[in-house]
């Protein structure tokens, strides 16, 4: 590793008395003191190096086998407590708590009629809590130079109230226990997001957001596993629900104590790392322009991400695609196997029906991850492509018929909705993560994409009227349906306007004569500068 000696002499000058930088975008007042950089430059410096090859990819290589396994199983966890409401739903918790009411009784050979708002609300308010915990927390693990410390206790705290849904009684109770689950798990996928983006390139992040976040259809195969195992459970002092809440709590506690002990703060510090490959972890990443991480809140950052005269756009733009997209998972998370039971098969039979919907899920997420590695300006064009099986999907089970035994042409298009709409997700997370640059703006990036998150969660449920399934539940598939057409558009306007940013950004420097000067590129790499401020920077498509 070798000091590059050809540097040129900066254009932008520093002040030294008011520790301010000219930019050529005309924006002054930048902060240069070390407490404002980024931690990356105490190892790394202002200059470039030269890296080996075989280290660099030695040390990602490394990474993966660290990082990626983790976080599968902990988000995993993440959404296997989320989802085990569906299925406890359908083995005695809505007796039990009173989740259901009955409106008009059976009568006449007719059906019962039932009103499933409560459950639908026990669906809902997780997210409100997580609304509640967000920002607070994020900006928390940002604050404290150890990570890892404070996200295990938070993950402690939050298997403790897994656990706990198994002593509720009432359905007041319930709701008092999924709002602290949903405040408590905010914590984890911010987390998550902002640490790939402190890990890996740009061209790296969206096979790594996607690798993480198909614990979400891993999950429903393992979780479904557990949960058909518990349902087969008789007799004993609990319910089956309640086994399947204690063995959820108790996993979140073991991934709270790896947490607590094994989890780094940034490659700086990661102890699975020698020295020469926590070196060649921080310096590959100079070509970023995004930085590592810094401690320090800085609220400029905040208000140019909400700034319409700045980069308020973007972040509208990725909120709606979030938000959009992820109206189907709170009824498919929340109400997928009860929507699969009126078509007529068992329970059990219901929960065996997501195992299809994970799999091809899990394929489908790992390969638009990797597209999006491999070919760097492809990620809005295949959300926009990916949106359409979905709605494809929502129609096949809307219209089609609902056969009196079996239903097999609904289960198809359910599972095509399942299927594809996590691919929409992760390539909208992935794309949001990697056009921000600054720790603040990078934490309360995470943040506003799950609050979208958790818009849609809220939303989703509500839209599932019991009262309308003669009918097929034609409020949730037109809802679904008019969503995604919203996601199109938002990611079609999207592309156009990271398109002229990168424009604007290419004829700024131009005009400046800075466009060959990789002396200061090196330099503003890990000044924690945002990616408006820095020149530099380039936006992924």
């Amino acid at each position: 590793m070798t000091s590059k000696t050809d540097a040129k002499t900066t254009t932008m000058n520093v002040d030294k008395e008011k520790g301010h930088r000219d930019h050529p975008d005309g924006l002054s007042n930048l902060p240069v003191s070390s407490k404002e950089k980024d931690e990356a430059i105490t190892m790394v410096g202002e200059q470039e190096h030269e890296l080996d090859p075989a280290l660099v990819a030695r040390t990602v290589r490394k990474i993966d086998l660290y990082l990626l396994p983790v976080m599968i199983f902990g988000y995993g966890l993440c959404y296997y407590d989320k989802a085990i409401l569906g299925s406890a739903a359908l083995f005695g918790m809505t007796t039990d708590l009173s989740l259901s009411l009955v409106v008009s009784p059976a009568s006449n050979g007719k059906p019962a009629v039932l009103d499933t708002t409560r459950l639908s609300w026990a669906t809902s308010i997780f997210y409100f809590g997580m609304l509640a915990g967000l920002y607070p927390l994020t900006f928390a693990l940002q604050r404290i130079s150890n990570m890892g410390r404070l996200l295990g206790v938070l993950v402690i705290i939050w298997a403790a109230i897994c656990m706990s849904t198994a002593g509720v009684t009432t359905h007041q109770g319930l709701y008092a226990q999924r709002f602290l689950l949903g405040f408590f798990e905010a914590v984890i996928p911010t987390s998550f997001m902002c640490i790939i983006s402190s890990y890996y390139t740009q061209e790296e992040q969206s096979l790594r957001q996607s690798w993480w976040y198909s614990a979400t259809c891993l999950w429903t195969i393992i979780g479904g596993g557990l949960n058909y195992g518990f349902s087969l459970v008789k007799g004993g002092a609990l319910h089956s629900w309640q086994y399947i809440y204690l063995l959820a709590g108790t996993l979140t506690f073991l991934f709270g104590v790896i947490c607590f002990f094994a989890a780094p703060s940034s490659p700086v510090t990661a102890w699975f790392l020698s020295k020469d490959e926590k070196f060649a972890a921080v310096e590959r990443l100079r070509a970023n322009q995004a930085g590592v991480r810094c401690t320090r809140l800085k609220w400029a950052h905040v208000r140019e991400s909400i700034n319409p005269r700045e980069d308020g756009i973007k972040t509208l733009l990725v909120f709606v695609m979030m938000g959009s997209a992820y109206t189907i998972n709170g009824a498919i998370t929340g109400f997928g196997p009860l929507i699969v039971s009126t078509f007529n098969y068992t329970p059990h039979q219901a929960i065996l029906l997501q195992f299809p919907l994970g799999g091809l899920g899990f394929v489908l997420m790992i390969l638009t991850g990797w597209l999006g590695t491999r070919y760097r300006d492809i990620r809005l064009i295949m959300i926009g492509l990916g949106c359409l099986p979905v709605i494809a999907g929502c129609v096949i089970v809307w219209k089609s018929e609902w056969d009196p035994v079996h239903a097999v042409t609904p289960v198809i298009g359910y599972t095509m909705v399942g299927s594809f709409f996590p691919l929409v997700v992760t390539l909208t997370i992935a794309t949001g993560m990697a056009n921000v640059a600054g720790h603040t703006k990078k934490s309360f990036m995470s943040a506003t994409i799950f609050v979208a998150y958790c818009v849609g969660n809220i939303v989703g449920p509500l839209m599932v009227r019991s009262q309308s399934r003669a009918q097929h539940y034609p409020e949730l598939w037109l809802g679904l349906i008019i969503c995604y057409i919203i996601c199109i558009i938002a990611s079609i306007s999207l592309y156009v306007v990271l398109t002229r940013a990168n424009k604007k950004k290419e004829r700024t420097l131009l005009e400046q004569g800075l466009e060959d000067d990789q002396a200061e590129r090196a330099k503003l790499a890990f000044q924690d500068l945002t990616d408006l401020q820095n020149p530099y920077f380039r936006y992924v498509l």
